[in-house]
Parts: C-alpha cells; structure tokens; sequence
C-alpha cells in the first residue's frame, strides 16, 4: 500500500488511528481540558497566520537545524507524552528509535509506560527526558542519575502542571491510572483486536519509572497515582536547583508569559512555549500568539522551542515565523504509530519534511528560519 496516496495528510493518520484503538484510549490521546477551546484556539491561532510566497526565486530547501548543541536533520521532534505506551504497546521504543534513525530528538516522559534505561540505549543523542518535578530530594536525584546514566542529553523541566486539571471526556470515558480492566473498559477493548493482542502481550501499562518510588508515594497518602503523590510544584528556586544538579541542555516547558521566559532563559538553555496541547487550562492562550512577545523579551540568541496544534508543515513553518527556533509534535506521531505501527511514524516525518520543503520553495527559502 502506498501510504502517500492513502494518507497524504497526518488528519488522514488520525482518523485511521482513532479505528484501530479502543474510545478510552483516543479519549486520552486526543482530549483537553474544559471545552477545550484552549486546544481549539491553538489551532485557529496558526490558520490567522498567512506567508507571502515569493516569485521567480530558486531554492534548494535544506531542512537541517542546529539546537541546543546538536545537529538536527530537520526543525522539529517528538514530544514527551505521559503513558505513550497506552495509545500504543511498546511506544517509547519504537517512536525513540525512530528519532534516532531520522536525526530527531525524542522525549520521553517521567509517567510513560517504559524507564529511561528502557529507552534511553535505543534513543541514543536523540534522548530527551521529561521531568515531571518530584518533591522528594532523594528521589529527583536518583531520577536524574538515572536519566544520566541511560544516556539522555538534555533535561524537560514541565513547569505548567501545578496541580492536575479536569480532562472531562476522560472521565466520561472511564479512563483510571492505572487502568483497570472494568467491564466498560473490556467492552471498548474487544472491539479492537489488534490493540488488545499488543496489549495483551506486553501486559497492562504502567507507571514503570516511578514504581521504584512506590513506597515513598504510599507514606504520603492514598491514592492510586502514584505520579501525583510524588509530584510537587515547582518554582524558580527548584530550577535552580535542577541547573546545579543537571549537567546537560536544561528546557523549562510550559511557558506562555514573556516575563517569565526571560526569567526562565538565564537559567536554562532553552524555552518551550506550550499550553500543554490545551490539556491543563482552558483559558491558556495559544502558543502561537504570544511567540512574538516572548522572542522579544528573550532576545534573538535563546533557543526557543514551540507546540500547540500542528497538522503539518505548513504549521511548523508558521510557529517559526512567529520566532521559534525548532517545534515538538507529540499527538501526530502516536497517531502514526496506531494507524500503522513503525511505517505510520517514518510517514509522519515523509509528510512534514514533504510539506516543509514545498513551501520553502513557494517561499523562496533555503532554511526554515528565512521565514521570519
């Protein structure tokens, strides 16, 4: 099968991959917050943005971009997201060696369903780690170590979870951490063999790298998630903290305000502007929009990292022009990864790297960043 013919776009991915996988699970992967007009507003954000194509102008488009110290072969990666191997069994590997394999980085979440030396050996330099901030000293630095040593070169401080939010259509799917096969859940799942089978034989997801932790987590009260338990809410002096602790490229992730990026930016290295997929607060405002002033409050030299509502390349290109330097997708690669397994991510980078170059040439651009 020709997946370009069949699905030339990541919404034809999305529709295949919402088939193949129970309602509870897209429930989980594709919901936000309220209703959802945050998530809603990210995307009308980036339609309001139009670039002037540019006439009688030749160009070989060059995709390659240097972050954070490395050389990317292209302007965007795959973003952390929590219990990966949910929407998918075995994800974080699989999407982790894809990384790999097209020069990519690759997040990895605290509250995935694999460890960080599951992943880290197949992710290589692509490695990124996500840190959901824990409270406990003892514990953020043997996560840290751990992240170290499993070989992830560049540390994600998520600073825009304080406390947990209402994702409602997850509630009303009946969605519980961790999960439990109910007769609801059961019924959903028999309708979608192909995911049961995986599931089944890599058995139920789990919190994995926060289990070593559990009996640090059941002093501190009852309840079933575990993630939660262990989480604090971090402040500057806790940033502070990891930048004396971390010796690799530290991300602060989930920052909206100007004043607060430029803060941010003379601890880390780098800055991502995020409304966390518009799955924590409803009135958060879209990445797209308030990239301009954060750009000016950082200057021209800090690496700025953007996401929020991409469905192509057309999008990406767009979030640079409004001054990021690189921009994360986590929903349309685990899209890819339901519909088709490995072959449905390598064609999630086909479709954007295809969609970058065609209109770099409509732009009359060389680099991605000439767009600005």
């Amino acid at each position: 099968m020709d997946l370009d013919e069949r699905y030339p776009a990541l919404s034809d991915l999305a529709k295949r991959a919402q088939q193949r996988i129970p309602h509870f699970v897209w429930e989980y992967l594709d919901s936000a917050t309220g209703n959802q007009a945050s998530a809603h507003g990210s995307i009308a954000a980036l339609d309001r943005i139009t670039l002037a194509p540019r006439a009688l102008r030749k160009t070989d488009p060059d995709l390659s971009t240097r972050m954070l110290g490395m050389n990317w072969d292209r302007p965007y990666g795959i973003a952390p997201v929590g219990m990966s191997g949910l929407i998918w069994p075995g994800a974080e590997r699989c999407l982790a060696a894809a990384a790999r394999d097209h020069r990519a980085p690759f997040g990895l979440s605290t509250v995935a369903a694999a460890t960080p030396e599951d992943v880290g050996p197949v992710a290589g330099p692509s490695g990124w780690f996500q840190l959901y901030a824990p409270g406990d000293e003892g514990i953020r630095r043997d996560m840290l170590k751990r992240a170290r040593d499993a070989g992830f070169t560049a540390l994600i401080l998520t600073a825009d979870v304080p406390v947990a939010s209402r994702r409602e259509r997850q509630r009303r799917a009946r969605l519980t951490n961790p999960m439990k096969f109910t007769p609801h859940i059961l019924a959903q799942t028999a309708a979608k063999p192909a995911w049961a089978l995986a599931t089944a034989r890599a058995g139920i997801p789990r919190l994995r790298t926060l289990e070593p932790y559990a009996d640090t987590a059941k002093a501190r009260g009852a309840t079933d998630h575990i993630g939660y338990l262990l989480r604090t809410a971090p402040d500057w002096d806790y940033l502070a903290v990891l930048r004396e602790e971390w010796d690799g490229a530290l991300i602060v992730k989930g920052v909206l305000d100007p004043e607060d990026a430029a803060q941010a930016a003379g601890i880390a290295d780098a800055v991502w502007v995020s409304n966390h997929g518009g799955r924590q607060f409803e009135a958060a405002p879209a990445p797209a929009d308030v990239l301009p002033a954060i750009r000016a409050a950082v200057g021209p030299d800090v690496p700025l990292i953007a996401d929020g509502g991409v469905r192509s390349g057309t999008d990406i290109l767009r979030l640079i022009s409004r001054g990021a330097d690189f921009v994360m997708l986590g929903r349309a690669f685990h899209h890819g990864l339901a519909a088709f397994g490995r072959r449905g991510v390598d064609h999630v980078f086909h479709i954007l790297d295809a969609g970058l170059k065609a209109d770099m040439g409509q732009l009359g651009i060389h680099r991605p960043d000439e767009v600005r």
